[in-house]
């Protein structure tokens, strides 16, 4: 099985590395120029699945990690027997290193044997040295973005999850409280704030939940998780909120970007 490797050193803290790794038009941009198209998410999660294409020859790939330790992708549909794309983040006095690797099984005979060596090779090494550019570009980006805090609120094993009412396209979606941190509010101030004023109740953060998500070039998803302190969840500017456990969790309609978390947050809840 043929198996190329690329390491590249990243001027940024881990967690901002894996924030920019789970931006899911990266690698679109990245491999633009080089005939190879790539359409998915907006944000990476554990069952997406991306589609890619070099002229006529299609294949989907769907993601089985992504988190703080890197993103993982196997081909369930394309002209290859199987495929492997791994990307492994490891901290470092320097910054982030990112491991890039990506195996693959070719058809048997002397045609599949030259396509490794003479198209699977070079195109595989091309993409991979043009995505590790753009995450290292993305990655500063993300160093100065806004966050957007997001409330994890457990209680008795159970999570808090509110339903969108708008805009019309997120409507009738879920995800975790919260909102904007404003200028001079520190991510608890603005937990707080915010599930005051959509949930009429009062909280107290505690540990971020990893990962990062990426929103917008300049804006990022941080979540924690926090205890019902005061109140009874109410619906202010959404639809619904309700409790839910371990087995609803991954039926719920969920927006984008909370879905990242449900790997983290499946395990702090109790069936």
């Amino acid at each position: 099985m043929p198996e190329l490797r690329n390491t590249t050193l990243v001027d940024a803290p881990l967690r901002t590395v894996a924030a920019a790794l789970l931006d899911g038009l990266l690698l679109a941009r990245a491999v633009r120029g080089l005939g190879v198209r790539i359409s998915g998410e907006p944000v990476l999660y554990r069952g997406a699945s991306l589609t890619g294409s070099v002229g006529p020859v299609t294949g989907v790939l769907v993601v089985t990690r992504a988190d703080t330790t890197g993103v993982s992708a196997e081909l369930v549909g394309g002209p290859l027997p199987a495929l492997t794309l791994t990307t492994d983040l490891l901290h470092t006095g320097g910054g982030t290193m990112v491991v890039d690797s990506v195996e693959w099984t070719s058809p048997g005979g002397p045609v599949g044997r030259l396509a490794d060596v003479v198209v699977g090779r070079g195109l595989a090494l091309k993409v991979l040295q043009a995505r590790a550019r753009a995450l290292s570009h993305r990655s500063v980006e993300l160093l100065d973005a806004r966050v957007v805090v997001g409330a994890a609120i457990i209680r008795d094993g159970l999570l808090l999850a509110q339903q969108r009412a708008y805009p019309p396209d997120a409507a009738g979606r879920w995800e975790l409280p919260g909102g904007r941190v404003e200028p001079g509010e520190t991510d608890h101030d603005a937990l707080v704030r915010e599930c005051r004023e959509e949930l009429g109740v009062t909280v107290t953060p505690d540990a971020p939940l990893s990962p990062d998500v990426p929103l917008r070039p300049d804006l990022l998803l941080r979540a924690y998780t926090a205890h019902l302190d005061t109140g009874t969840p109410t619906p202010v500017d959404h639809q619904a909120v309700r409790w839910i456990g371990p087995t609803e969790l991954a039926t719920l309609d969920w927006l984008p970007a909370d879905r990242v978390l449900l790997p983290a947050l499946h395990p702090l809840l109790t069936p």
